[in-house]
C-alpha cells in the first residue's frame, strides 16, 4: 500500500499530506510506529553502557518519532473530522495506546536507568526534563511491584477505552439531534441567526428551511432571541442531558466505571483520592488550596447572579409572563435586558465581528505584541477546504504554521481546542511547529460572529501562540506541556486584547458597508462587559466544583453520577434558573479524557494569573517592555520554568485575586 506515513512529508515545512491521507493508512502505520518505539525503548533499556544524559532521557527523546507523526494526525481527524471508520480505529487503539505507554512507564529497568542518570554537568534546561521524566515515570506507577503494577496497567488500559467511548457518545447524541423550523418558529431570531439556520438545513439535506442543531454556537443564539418558549425549552433541554438519555450513548455507567477505576488508580499510587493525586502536579499543589479559590470566588459570583435574577424576573412580570424564571429563560431574557440597560443588543453587534476580521486581529496583536506576521499558504494541504493556513513569521525569520479550522461540522466534537501536528523542539537543530485552532462557530455567508464567539477565537489563538512561540531544546518540555491550571494563562490573558478599543476600532467593521464600529457602539459594548457575569461566574464554578467532588470522595456514589452532581448543586445553593455549563454526562473535559480531571478548577486558577497580569499593560495595551517579558516567561519558555516564578519574573510579584474580582465585576 502506498502509504503516506511511510514517505517523506515533501509539502512546505515538512506538512503532512492531509488531502491523502485516509483511514485504511493508520492501522499499518500504527503498527509500524508501535513496532519501532518498542524496539527504542528496549535498546535504551538494555543499553549496557552506565547511563548518562544522553544515552538515556536524549535518546528517550528521540525515540517515538514515527508514532508522534501517527499519533498527531489521528488525534486531529478523530476529533474534527471523523467518520465510523477513524472511530473504530479509535476505540481500537485506545486501549492498546495505553497499554504500550504503560509498558513504558512500567519499564523497571529503563526507570532505573533515568533514576541514575547524574545531574552534575547539566544545564538547566536538561535539569529540568531529568526531573520531569522521574516525576512521570514515578506518577506512573515505576515504583509499584507485582500484582499492584499488574493491576495500574490494567486500569490504564480501560481507562482509555472509557474515555473514547464518552467521546464518541456525546458526538453521537450531538449528531442524532437536529431540530427542523419553519418560517413562524422563527419569531425573534434576527438575520444573522436565521441565516445560520437556514445554512443548517441547506447542509444537512433536510426537508425544512431552517434547522438547529446541539452545537453551542446553534443552540445559544436560538436560546438567546427566540421569542417560543416552548421551543427553548425543548432545545435546552436537549442540549443540557447529551449522553443522559437512558439510550445506546448515555454515559452514566461509563463515569461511574471511570470514577471508581480513577479512584483506585490513586489508592494504589499512594494518594487519598484522584484529586490529590492530580493536583500534586500543580501549581494549586492540594485540593484544599483549588478548593479555597472556589470557594472565595462562589458567594461573589452566586450574590452577582442573585441580582441578575431578580431582575430578569422583575422583566418577565414587566412583559405580562406569568411564570417563574428558567434555565431556557436566562439567556432570552439576559439579551432583552442589556438591550434596555446599554441600549444595545447582539444582533446590533454582530454585523460587526466578521470572523475574517477577528482573525485578522487576533494576528494584529500578536504582531503588536510579539512582532508576528502572518501570510496565507494555500499550498499547504488539509483535511477539509473550510481550513486555512498560514506562514508565520517572527522578525523575519518562520516560526511555524498556524491552521484554523473554525466552522461546526456534524463530524466535529463540539468545544474549541488548540492542538498541534508537529512541536517545537531544537535538540538536532530547529523544528518549527504546526499549530491548529479547531472551533465550531456556525457557518453562513458572511461568517458572523458574537461577542463571545470572538472571545473564543481570541482564546484558543492565545494557546496557538504558546505553542507556536515556544523556544526550548527538548519536546516533553515544549509549547503546551506545562501545568495544568498554567496552560489556561497563555490563552485568557490574550482575551483581554479583544476588548482593547483600538483592536476593535480598527477590525470591527460592517460586513456590507465596511464602516468601523461607531465609537458609541463602541463605548456600549465596553460598558457592558460584564453584563451578566454573576451568571457567567457561576455556570463555571459550578462545574468546577462538580468535577473537584467527583474526584475528592473516592467511590461514594460512583455509580448514580446524576445523584452525586444533584448532591453538589444543592451542597452550594445552586440557583434553580442556572445549569452548570457542563452536565457530567457531557463533560468531556473531565471524561472524554484524562486532561482536565479534576483540574476544571484551573480556569478559574489561570484566569486570577491572567486579570492581574493584564495590569502589566493597563497603561499601555502594547507596552514592548512587558510584551518581552510575556513573551520570554510565559510564551516561550514552556515547561523549562518552576510556573510560580515564571509568573513572578513575568509580572513581577505574586498574583493578586482582587485583580479578578474587579476585572469581573464581582466587587
Amino acid at each position: 500500500m502506498d502509504n503516506p506515513f511511510f514517505e517523506a512529508w515533501t509539502a512546505p515545512f515538512g506538512a503532512p499530506p492531509l488531502d491523502r491521507i485516509r483511514p485504511e493508512h493508520f492501522a499499518p502505520a500504527y503498527a509500524r510506529a508501535l513496532a519501532e518505539h518498542d524496539a527504542e525503548i528496549a535498546a535504551i533499556a538494555g543499553n549496557p553502557a552506565p547511563p548518562d544524559f544522553a544515552n538515556t532521557l536524549a535518546a528517550l527523546e528521540d525515540s517515538g518519532r514515527l508514532l508522534a507523526r501517527v499519533e498527531a494526525v489521528f488525534f486531529n481527524l478523530s476529533s474534527a473530522h471523523t467518520n465510523e471508520a477513524l472511530q473504530g480505529i479509535e476505540m481500537e487503539m485506545a486501549p492498546r495506546l495505553a497499554a504500550h505507554w504503560s509498558a513504558i512507564y512500567l519499564n523497571q529497568a529503563l526507570f532505573a536507568r533515568i533514576a541514575a542518570v547524574p545531574a552534575e554537568g547539566l544545564d538547566k534546561e536538561s535539569c529540568k526534563l531529568l526531573e520531569r521524566y522521574r516525576l512521570d515515570f514515578v506518577r506512573a506507577g515505576a515504583r509499584l511491584e507485582g500484582a499492584a503494577r499488574t493491576r495500574l496497567d490494567a486500569i490504564t488500559q480501560r481507562l482509555a477505552t472509557l474515555a473514547t467511548e464518552f467521546s464518541q457518545n456525546v458526538l453521537a447524541e450531538e449528531q442524532d439531534f437536529l431540530l427542523p423550523l419553519s418560517q413562524d418558529q422563527l419569531a425573534g431570531l434576527p438575520d444573522f441567526a436565521r441565516d445560520a439556520a437556514a445554512e443548517t438545513a441547506k447542509a444537512r439535506g433536510l426537508d425544512a428551511p431552517y434547522a438547529v442543531t446541539l452545537a453551542r454556537s446553534s443552540v445559544e443564539p436560538f436560546l438567546q432571541f427566540a421569542d417560543d418558549r416552548a421551543l427553548r425549552e425543548q432545545l435546552f433541554k436537549a442540549w443540557t442531558r447529551r449522553g443522559d438519555n437512558a439510550n445506546a450513548h448515555d454515559n452514566n455507567a461509563v463515569i461511574a466505571e471511570t470514577l471508581k477505576l480513577r479512584a483506585e488508580k490513586a489508592r494504589l499510587l499512594g494518594y487519598g483520592d484522584f484529586a490529590s493525586y492530580k493536583l500534586a502536579d500543580s501549581m494549586a499543589a492540594t485540593p484544599h488550596r483549588a478548593r479555597e479559590l472556589l470557594d472565595l470566588l462562589w458567594k461573589p459570583a452566586k450574590t452577582r447572579a442573585a441580582i441578575e435574577r431578580d431582575a430578569l424576573q422583575a422583566l418577565v412580570a414587566e412583559e405580562g409572563g406569568n411564570f417563574k424564571l428558567a434555565p431556557w429563560d436566562w439567556r432570552y431574557y439576559a439579551e432583552k435586558l442589556r438591550a434596555k440597560l446599554y441600549d444595545f443588543d447582539e444582533a446590533e453587534l454582530k454585523p460587526y465581528l466578521q470572523l475574517d476580521g477577528m482573525i485578522a486581529a487576533a494576528f494584529f496583536v500578536a504582531g503588536k505584541l510579539f512582532d508576528l506576521s502572518f501570510t496565507a499558504r494555500p499550498d499547504i494541504p488539509v483535511y477539509h477546504p473550510d481550513i486555512g493556513v498560514w506562514e508565520v513569521q517572527r522578525q523575519g525569520q518562520a516560526i511555524g504554521l498556524f491552521y484554523g479550522d473554525y466552522f461546526a461540522r456534524p463530524e466535529k466534537q463540539g468545544g474549541a481546542w488548540m492542538s498541534s501536528l508537529r512541536d517545537q523542539e531544537s535538540l538536532h537543530g530547529p523544528v518549527l511547529p504546526l499549530i491548529l485552532n479547531t472551533c465550531n462557530f456556525a457557518k453562513s455567508d458572511p461568517a458572523l460572529l458574537s461577542f463571545d464567539d470572538a472571545r473564543t477565537l481570541f482564546h484558543e489563538f492565545g494557546h496557538a501562540l504558546h505553542g507556536l512561540l515556544s523556544q526550548v531544546r527538548y519536546l516533553r518540555l515544549s509549547g503546551t506541556n506545562v501545568a495544568r491550571d498554567f496552560v489556561e494563562l497563555p490563552s485568557q490573558i490574550y482575551e483581554h486584547w479583544l476588548e482593547v478599543p483600538e483592536v476593535l476600532s480598527r477590525f470591527a467593521r460592517h460586513y456590507q458597508t465596511g464602516e468601523p464600529m461607531p465609537q458609541a457602539l463602541l463605548d456600549k459594548v465596553l460598558a457592558a462587559r460584564n453584563f451578566n457575569q454573576g451568571f457567567a461566574m457561576t455556570e463555571l464554578l459550578a462545574s468546577a466544583i462538580i468535577d473537584m467532588d467527583f474526584h475528592s470522595e473516592g467511590d461514594a456514589d460512583a455509580d448514580d453520577p446524576a445523584a452525586r452532581q444533584a448532591a453538589t448543586l444543592k451542597r452550594i445553593g445552586m440557583p434553580d434558573e442556572i445549569a452548570p455549563r457542563h452536565a457530567a454526562a457531557h463533560f468531556g473535559h473531565i471524561f472524554g479524557g484524562d486532561g482536565y480531571s479534576a483540574g476544571y478548577y484551573s480556569y478559574l486558577w489561570s484566569a486570577v494569573l491572567d486579570a492581574d497580569g493584564f495590569g502589566a499593560f493597563k497603561a499601555d495595551p502594547f507596552d514592548g517592555t512587558a510584551a518581552a517579558r510575556l513573551y520570554e516567561n510565559i510564551y516561550s519558555s514552556g515547561g523549562t520554568r518552576d510556573f510560580a516564578q515564571a509568573y513572578r519574573d513575568f509580572r513581577g510579584r505574586d498574583p493578586d485575586i482582587a485583580a479578578l474580582l474587579e476585572d469581573r465585576g464581582l466587587t
